[in-house]
Parts: C-alpha cells; sequence; structure tokens
C-alpha cells in the first residue's frame, strides 16, 4: 500500500497509507534526533514506499521516497505545495531569501534574480573557479613537494575553504580572511545544528528557551548579517567615489536590479536576506558533495584514473574551458553519483495548502510531506546496487536510463535550485584540478566516516586524504 508510483484507482475506494504508530514514532525520537537515516529507512524497510509517521512524536507526517508523489509536490502540482513551517521556521536565523521565501513575493525575487545564474554568467565565472582552486591547492602542492611527494589534508575543511572562497569572490569580488572564513562556517554549523535538532525534538523547546538556546543562536545570526551589511556598505561607498567602476559581481547585480512593476531597488534587509542565502547555499552544498566525492575517490581510485585519462585525451595538457565541460563528462559523473548516494539536499518538505489527490491517495489540506531524497536515491527500483559507487550509471548509454524523477539533488519543479549550473560547474572544475594535480589516497587507521544530517548532509567528523603529487602535475 505503500507504493503509489503504480497505484490504480478501484472505483472509490481511497488509498490507506501505512502508518507508524505515534507511541512507536516517540520511542524512536532520540534516535532520529541522532541520526535519522537508519529510523526513516527503517520505516521504509517495513512499510513501503509512503508511510504516515509523527516527526519527534508530535508532528504528523507523510514519508515518501516515491518519485511519483514527488515530482506531484513538487512540479505538477506544485502551487498547492508550501513550504512548511519547518522551513520557514530556518528564516529566523537566515532571513526570508529564495531558500525561505514563498507564494508571489518569492517568484517575483526569483525572476529578479535568474539572471544572475544564466549560463553566461556561469561561463564567464570558470576563470575565477579555476584561479581560486589553484590558489587553494597550491599550498598542499607545495607541502607534499616538501616532504616527499605527498601531504595529508583534512577534506572537509579543505572543501569548505574552496567553496566558501569561491562564492565569495563570486557575490562580493573580495577574499575572506582565514579566521572569517572559519568564523562564518562555524556559525552556519552552530546554527544548523540547534535548529535541526529543535524540529526533530519538539518538545524540548520550552526547555529551549528557558535555557536561552533561542536568544544565543539568535545572537549568532545577527552577527552573520552585521558581517554581510558592512561588506555591502563598504560597496555602496565605493561605487559611490567619483569615477568608480563597480565589479561585474552577484553582489552588484544584487545592487543593480530593479522591479519592473516600481522600478525600485531591492530594501537593505531584503539585500541582505538575498545576499546571506548566496553565501550559505552557495558553498555549503557543493563543499559537502565534494567533501563526498573525496571520500569516495579516495576509496575508488580507478574511477579517478578514468578522469585523469579522459582528462589528459581531451586537454593534453591544458586547463579546461567551460567550453570543454561537456567533453570532460567522466569528472561530472563522479559529481552525480556523488550527490546520488549524499545527496546533500537529503530531504525537503512541503504543506499541502488545499484537499489534494494522487492515485487514490486522498491528501487533506495543510498535510505535511517529508520528501526523502536520500532513500530515493539509494532505492533498488531505480538505482541497481545502490550502495556501491559507479559513476558510469549517469554516462549517456547506459542501462537502464537513468529515471529524472528518481534523482533529485537540486530539487525540482519550478524551485528547482536556482545555482544548480553553478554548483556543477565548479565541483567539476574542482574535481578536474585536483586529479589533475594529485592522485588521492585513504589514510588508513581512521575511525568510520558517518553522516550528519542537518539540513544537508555533511560528514559527523573530518577526515583525512592523502594528495600524492602526480608526475605530470
Amino acid at each position: 500500500m505503500g507504493d503509489l508510483q503504480g497505484a490504480e484507482k478501484i472505483g472509490k475506494i481511497p488509498v490507506v497509507l501505512p502508518r507508524l504508530p505515534r507511541w512507536r514514532s516517540l520511542l524512536r525520537s532520540f534516535a532520529l534526533a541522532k541520526d535519522p537515516l537508519p529510523v526513516l529507512n527503517e520505516a521504509l524497510a517495513r512499510y513501503g514506499d509512503t508511510v504516515e509517521l509523527f516527526i519527534g512524536g508530535v508532528e504528523k507526517s507523510i514519508l515518501t521516497r516515491d518519485p511519483g508523489l514527488t515530482q506531484h509536490v513538487l512540479q505538477k502540482n506544485h502551487r498547492n505545495y508550501a513550504k512548511s513551517k519547518f522551513t520557514q521556521g530556518f528564516s529566523r536565523y537566515i532571513g526570508h531569501g529564495l531558500l525561505t521565501n514563498e507564494g508571489p513575493d518569492w517568484l517575483r525575487q526569483r525572476r529578479l534574480i535568474q539572471p544572475g545564474f544564466h549560463r553566461q554568467r556561469v561561463a564567464g565565472l570558470t576563470g575565477l573557479m579555476q584561479e581560486i582552486t589553484a590558489e587553494t591547492l597550491a599550498p598542499l602542492a607545495a607541502r607534499a613537494a616538501e616532504a616527499g611527494g605527498a601531504a595529508t589534508v583534512e577534506v572537509h575543511a579543505l572543501m569548505t575553504r574552496l567553496t566558501f572562497r569561491i562564492i565569495a569572490r563570486s557575490v562580493f569580488s573580495t577574499n575572506f580572511p582565514e579566521a572569517e572564513l572559519d568564523r562564518l562556517a562555524g556559525l552556519i554549523t552552530e546554527i544548523q545544528a540547534f535548529f535541526v535538532r529543535s524540529i526533530r525534538q519538539p518538545y524540548l523547546k520550552p526547555w529551549f528557551r528557558f535555557k536561552g538556546h533561542f536568544k544565543y543562536h539568535d545572537a549568532l545570526a545577527a552577527e552573520l548579517r552585521t558581517l554581510l551589511a558592512g561588506l555591502i556598505a563598504q560597496r555602496q561607498q565605493a561605487n559611490a567615489r567619483p569615477g568608480a567602476t563597480p565589479p561585474d559581481d552577484l553582489l552588484q547585480m544584487l545592487l543593480d536590479v530593479r522591479y519592473e512593476d516600481t522600478g525600485e531597488p531591492m530594501t537593505p534587509d531584503r539585500l541582505i536576506d538575498e545576499a546571506l542565502i548566496l553565501l550559505v547555499a552557495g558553498h555549503e552544498t557543493s563543499a559537502n558533495a565534494l567533501t563526498w566525492l573525496t571520500y569516495l575517490l579516495a576509496h575508488h581510485p580507478s574511477e579517478a584514473v578514468v578522469v585523469q585519462t579522459e582528462m589528459a585525451t581531451v586537454l593534453a595538457g591544458r586547463p579546461p574551458t567551460f567550453e570543454d565541460l561537456p567533453r570532460l563528462g567522466s569528472a561530472l559523473h563522479a559529481v552525480q553519483e556523488t550527490m546520488r548516494r549524499y545527496p546533500p539536499a537529503w530531504m525537503v518538505d512541503r504543506v499541502a495548502l488545499a484537499d489534494d489527490e494522487y492515485n487514490g491517495l486522498r491528501i487533506p489540506k495543510g498535510t505535511l510531506f517529508s520528501l526523502y531524497f536520500h532513500g530515493l536515491h539509494h532505492d533498488e527500483k531505480y538505482w541497481p546496487n545502490p550502495q556501491e559507487f559507479r559513476p558510469g550509471r549517469f554516462a549517456p548509454g547506459q542501462a537502464p536510463p537513468v529515471q529524472p524523477n528518481a534523482f533529485v539533488p537540486f530539487g525540482g519543479g519550478p524551485r528547482l535550485c536556482i545555482g544548480m549550473q553553478f554548483a556543477l560547474t565548479e565541483m567539476q572544475l574542482v574535481t578536474l584540478e585536483l586529479l589533475r594535480q594529485f592522485d588521492l589516497e585513504w589514510v588508513p587507521g581512521q575511525p568510520p566516516v558517518t553522516m550528519q544530517p542537518l539540513i544537508t548532509l555533511r560528514p559527523k567528523h573530518d577526515f583525512q586524504v592523502r594528495l600524492r603529487l602526480r608526475p605530470t602535475a
């Protein structure tokens, strides 16, 4: 009954979903808060692809990994489904930018910002991405040369630093000091961890208020906004100087755009909201995906060789251009397979705005959906041997072909991530440069690498990989 993909209506008899009892959800709430993936996987294995349960034993929700129902909610009837109070609650910390906004106001903002992520602008950022990647890897190559050809590195720290530099330069045309980068990354992690815990254990909210946790994390969010407000003020002051030539970056785009209906610019608060979303979302997804990619390639060196061989054939030693990327598909396939195994947005939520129906399932107004992308990406019905790292499954002509609705690392429908092309280009270029310079080796003796599903899916603890200089680098 939980599989709605092939369900058919029989007369007027509605589909009745299996239900995980409230008491069982409550008993599992601590396990859910600690590591939700095994709890959710267990529920789906027991009840089917779609099941009704209670988040933290409190909030009734429909958990699904059904690709048809996912497509229905995100695309086919998307107007009937809004982000729930959980995502809206995150706006307390990061404002009402594209990630948390809803309705006509979201659409207005999306149309205003969309040109900043067109293919031509992303193509123009290729050189910047390559430059920052080379700058970030250069000290590691020097350290490896001094140490006899190899150096170990903490991967998540490296990829967070690299992707933050790329998005900071793309948005603000500036290099953040190292200490500032670390502070920003720490603020984002701390806010995420608390916000997610407050969702998974809603019965603890009175305790959190009593202990001042909400006030403390509000102060962290205010620190983020103060930093960005300062950067925006600096730009506006620089632009006001006689003869000033503003840089061609995403912040300038936000400053220059005007609403079609009023001709007015964004308000100062809205500017901060959108800049903050670009900064947070613009590095978080890529940093996590590149971290998991490095982990997987270090454990599957033969897949790294595939990328290196293709690169040598296509480029013959020169750096790639944006136009070369379609001919360097192996690196992109490795990125895509990583995002299947470890989807950064591992779950999204939606709430029904009005009564609806899907394949015999009645959906009353107010129904909360938990669209479980991680479960969908590991479903054997769509992914043979889903636990294996097989980038070739994304190559053209593979059997079975990838079912589009079963691969949703950037979401789907009108709210498909606005930065998808930016992120894919960035990750492909970083992968190419990393494997051009280094072979990746797993450092033995480390504890098992486990997942930490916050708003995005990151490793719970950092890990080390040995970077060994390649003779051709």
